[in-house]
């Protein structure tokens, strides 16, 4: 399991939307069990991940908790920064 945040200067909605885009299905094939306006949640593969947005000065702050997605959860905060 690895759980990691880093800002980025998108909108908390516009932060969901490239997560869904990024490991839903047009991405990486996960199922979207669950989205709302400050996160979404992911499985397949044998394991998922969880998003969570909130808030920050000048953009958001997005934290990631995989199981068995972590090499892609890092690569979706380096695209998000």
């Amino acid at each position: 399991m690895l759980r990691i945040e880093a800002k980025t200067k998108l909108s908390p909605k516009q932060a969901v939307e490239r997560a869904i885009k990024f490991f839903g299905p047009g991405g990486y094939g996960l199922k979207v069990r669950e989205s709302s306006e400050d996160g979404a949640a992911f499985e397949g593969g044998g394991g998922g991940v969880i998003v969570n947005v909130r808030l920050a000065e000048k953009g958001a702050t997005v934290e990631v908790e995989s199981h068995e997605w972590d090499f892609q959860a890092k690569e979706f905060l380096r695209k998000i920064k």
